[in-house]
């Protein structure tokens, strides 16, 4: 048999070849050896699936406070330092860095290449060769189809149309420049679904341990996906973010000029895709839905007292007996590197802070927005007011309660590992003036979500507590919103759904008083859901839908997709947002920071010295305007073309016909971008 020579698609399409080594693993494919040697036996499958889990899954290295910081640069949450993407002119065009990369993709369909051959294209195991048990064959198949999955959906969320690329390519210029033509992102979208419904069939036959990926992982990643791209349809109609959009930018190459929709229209596209996400999410929900871990509300804060289920879930080291958690990533004592997520979260959260508009989202118990019960500031005595942490804690919303940090609580309460000198045992005051990474809070308010009460899981680059990845909780979620999005209803299901997620985070069940309650209005302050293309949405029980995915997935990583997908940034094109933190000033927090003489420490209007913002601004923190020349420190101001990143310049050379003029590349820029290396986005 003749071997078909293969190369590395990023020599070519990418820039840049890398480096393999001795370890067949860690090697790149190589043209020289025929591809009917590789991957003979179920073993050698499930090896290099492994390999990849830890590339394309998410993960959480040490010095981080990993998946729970995720959120950050949003509403959600800010970091110390501003993101360059609310600030005019600083995000701009790269000329040979940034994420149009092939490098994983290639690597993946080179296992298809060389497997599919032994298996059988049609996927049913007929034709098999591959010595070892017929479905453990089939599941690591289906595994490296959702990891193909995951790899085209990080780069679609990032640039909208992508090449679709299913196999390594020959060294042959005109088929790379052939391959490096992009499908429209609906398009994208559908072979996800594609990839996504062939795992769910290979996987069906058998269940692993809930450290690999399952049938019902690749049915909610499924309905994430579809739920994305019909919203993002339906709230970009008619811009040149979609196919035919005005101005869409692919309109300009002759492969999409007469492009048509595959359902005939973007209408029955996002009418597709909701249904898609409603079939998958629903199967998911149905069977977890009456899983969900409890939830007692109680912060353990001493020795004796049983831990709750739901703080454990996102702190424990084994997580595989927790129904709700579909799939979790484990870490071992003493095996390679750890992370440090229950470190930072008995620190400040390194750096990560919730924003007041955040926590002021979250409702009381009893189901209401918190200004139902007076001011922000003061309330009516069922509300608290923010004056204090713990005022700010009283009944609410357990989410809220039982994740956000009070100083004055016991962060650990057994000692197992002693002398560990950066750990802290009570919860501080915050600190907001202080010029070190690791212990500043930058809003004043920081979670202890992902925590542990044992020192053992402290020690800096050690932790070895499990972290979760998927829970089912969010199929419910998915549900909820893609039903009322297709069909305008709450029908039966979705509030059946809503009231489950209510009664675990101890929130009244009554949804319809809340929805009455909702001013919009005020919800526009806190929350950047209450807008979709510039406009604070007029339909409360939409809102709400969205409120609820906010509160229930808490700092887990999905706020900046959704943002996104609702086109929920617009307003800031002409009203800059200027994020706060806690109530500092004329509170009694203020006096947390006087010395032991009772002078205040705090410093403001003083460019060189200013460690908070001034009490003429704001009594709130603003941690961005501290002094005058921070980044960001006139607000938050968005892009249009922000919605998505700049194609890098020497994509658009290597492909040209001439290799130096950009206009001859199947390529095109993504909107509002331009072609120029070191350009900020046109508008």
């Amino acid at each position: 048999m003749k071997t078909t020579k293969y190369i590395i698609l990023t020599a070519f399409v990418l820039g840049g070849m890398f480096a393999s080594c001795d370890d067949f693993l860690d090697m790149e494919p190589r043209s020289d050896l025929a591809p009917e040697t590789y991957f003979t036996d179920a073993s050698q499958l499930q090896a290099y699936a492994d390999k990849w889990y830890a590339s394309v899954l998410p993960s959480c290295p040490g010095n981080s406070y990993g998946i729970y910081a995720n959120d950050q640069g949003t509403d959600n949450q800010i970091a110390e330092s501003a993101p360059s993407y609310f600030f005019p002119g600083e995000w701009k065009v790269p000329n040979s860095s940034g994420n149009w990369s092939f490098k994983t993709i290639y690597n993946l369909n080179f296992f298809f290449s060389c497997v599919l051959s032994k298996f059988g294209e049609d996927l049913s195991g007929s034709q098999n060769t591959i010595t070892g048990d017929l479905q453990n064959v089939k599941h690591y198949i289906g595994e490296m189809y959702f990891l193909r999955v995951l790899e085209y959906f990080n780069r679609y969320q990032q640039f909208g149309d992508f090449p679709i690329i299913t196999e390594p390519l020959a060294d042959d210029m005109l088929v790379l420049t052939e391959a490096a033509k992009r499908s429209p992102r609906n398009e994208v979208a559908r072979f996800i679904l594609s990839d996504l419904d062939k795992a769910a069939a290979l996987l069906a036959g058998k269940d692993m341990q809930k450290t690999r990926i399952n049938r019902d992982v690749v049915l909610l990643l499924k309905s994430r996906v579809a739920l994305y791209e019909g919203t993002w349809l339906k709230y970009f109609k008619g811009t040149a973010f979609v196919p035919n959009g005005e101005g869409w930018p692919g309109k300009s190459k002759e492969y999409n000029a007469n492009y048509q929709y595959p359902s005939g229209s973007i209408d029955n596209e996002i009418n597709w895709f909701l249904d898609e996400a409603m079939a998958a999410s629903k199967e998911v929900a149905e069977k977890y839905k009456d899983r969900l871990t409890e939830n007692t509300g109680i912060l353990k804060q001493d020795v004796n007292t049983p831990e709750n289920p739901f703080f454990a879930m996102f702190g424990s080291e084994d997580l595989s007996g927790v129904d709700e958690v579909l799939m979790w990533r484990q870490y071992v004592s003493g095996l390679g590197s750890g992370q440090d997520v229950a470190l930072a979260a008995d620190e400040s959260n390194w750096g990560v802070g919730m924003t007041r508009g955040y926590v002021q989202n979250f409702l009381m118990a009893d189901g209401l927005p918190v200004y139902a019960h007076g001011t922000y500031a003061d309330g009516d005595g069922y509300y608290k007011g923010d004056k204090t942490i713990n005022d700010v804690r009283q009944n609410r919303d357990s989410r809220l309660s039982l994740f956000l940090k009070e100083p004055g609580q016991k962060n650990v309460l057994v000692e197992s590992v002693t002398g560990l000198t950066n750990i802290w045992l009570d919860e501080p005051y915050p600190d907001i003036t202080t010029g070190s990474l690791q212990y500043a809070y930058t809003t004043g308010y920081a979670l202890r979500k992902g925590g542990a009460w044992d020192s053992k899981y402290l020690v800096q680059n050690k932790g070895y507590l499990g972290l979760v990845i998927y829970r089912s909780v969010e199929a419910l979620l998915n549900y909820m919103e893609a039903s009322y999005e297709r069909n305008g209803t709450l029908d039966a299901l979705a509030r059946e759904y809503w009231q489950k997620l209510r009664s675990r985070a101890l929130v009244s069940t009554d949804i319809d008083a809340t929805i009455v309650a909702t001013d919009m209005s005020k919800e526009a302050e806190n929350d950047w859901g209450a807008y979709s293309a510039g406009q604070i949405l007029t339909d409360k029980t939409l809102y709400n839908i969205r409120r609820e995915r906010r509160c229930e997935l808490l700092s887990e990583g999905f706020r900046w997709m959704d943002l996104c997908r609702w086109r929920a940034m617009d307003q800031m094109l002409t009203e800059p947002y200027i994020p706060e933190g806690f109530h500092l000033w004329n509170t009694p927090m203020q006096n947390w920071y006087n010395d032991n003489a009772g002078n205040t420490i705090l410093i403001y209007g003083n460019d060189s010295k200013a460690n908070v913002s001034s009490p003429d601004d704001s009594e709130y923190l603003r941690p961005y305007r501290k002094r005058s020349n921070q980044i960001c420190h006139d607000g938050f101001v968005w892009k249009m073309a922000h919605y998505l990143e700049p194609i890098r310049i020497d994509q658009f050379l290597i492909t040209s016909i001439d290799g130096r003029s950009v206009e001859t590349s199947p390529i095109y820029q993504n909107p509002y971008w331009p072609v120029t290396a070191d350009m900020p986005a046109e508008k």
